[in-house]
């Protein structure tokens, strides 16, 4: 394949690959609600195909303080619980208790396997995600139902830019108070280019800790060369598939809390395996 010598490019070639092989649809930037951080078009369509009496009885056809209610009860639960638990068990909101993703489904459960492909996977490019600058924009972001589980920061090692640039871009220039970069908010923040991966669960300004969600080579750190594509090309042509990554959520993805026996406070972290965790 040609050489992809701008973030543009490899931003492309993933948003084309998604929606080609990964079952994705591209979103559109504004169909995101920044207030509540939801692509909400998405959300809307996926409650309105599989829960039309909850979406009734909620009254999410117009935009009024029913919506705003249920959006506000989304938000304060993804807060409380973080999106991993919130994606598998759902939310109540009244006396409805409302799926918001459904899980990768056994061959012979036909209704269970109709669910599953119901789920609305979407990527969206330049996400201006800020409520205050609304020209601060994300390169990539993923979303299941309409619920962001992904950012991403592309850079291109032919351009003079690294997976370490991209690092420095989420500390310097993501600001962690900002809604979609709160704590457990996504699944994580990636940092992308075309020889490396590395990935974040917690911002936190400059003390932001990425962690490599590499293949290895050699015994050692990296990627293995790529006859077919680029080194990295695995995150969205495998882990990023609609299977795969359900798979990661139903099993892999959680907050745990710990407490420190000395001084009795609790901490909470997000877990997002590393690549060969997956094995």
């Amino acid at each position: 394949m040609p050489s992809n010598t701008t973030e543009k490019a490899l931003e492309s070639l993933i948003v084309k690959n998604l929606c080609s092989e990964g079952g994705y649809i591209q979103g559109d930037v504004g169909d995101y609600i920044r207030d509540y951080a939801v692509d909400l078009a998405k959300l809307l369509e996926f409650l309105k195909a599989t829960q039309t009496k909850v979406f009734d009885q909620q009254g999410l056809e117009t935009d009024g303080p029913a919506r705003t209610k249920f959006l506000t009860r989304i938000q304060g639960e993804i807060a409380k619980r973080g999106i991993s638990d919130v994606l598998r068990k759902g939310i109540k909101h009244g006396p409805a208790s409302v799926d918001l993703f459904y899980g990768i489904a056994s061959s012979e459960n036909l209704r269970a396997k109709e669910l599953f492909e119901a789920n609305l996977f979407s990527v969206t490019r330049q996400l201006r995600y800020s409520r205050d600058e609304g020209q601060l924009a994300l390169d990539l972001c993923i979303f299941i139902n309409g619920l962001p589980i992904a950012t991403f920061e592309l850079k291109n090692s032919l351009t003079k830019q690294t997976v370490y640039d991209a690092i420095e871009q989420y500390k310097r220039d993501r600001n962690p108070n900002e809604l979609l970069f709160q704590f457990g908010r996504c699944l994580a923040h990636v940092a992308v280019d075309d020889q490396e991966v590395r990935f974040c669960t917690h911002l936190r300004g400059g003390d932001s800790w990425f962690l490599p969600f590499n293949k290895g080579w050699n015994d050692g750190a990296g990627n293995p060369p790529n006859p077919s594509g680029i080194k990295t090309d695995y995150l969205w042509s495998d882990i990023l598939g609609r299977e795969r990554l359900s798979e990661i959520i139903e099993n892999y993805t959680q907050i745990i809390t710990d407490k420190n026996e000395k001084t009795g406070k609790k901490r909470k972290t997000q877990i997002f395996p590393r690549y060969h965790q997956l094995d």
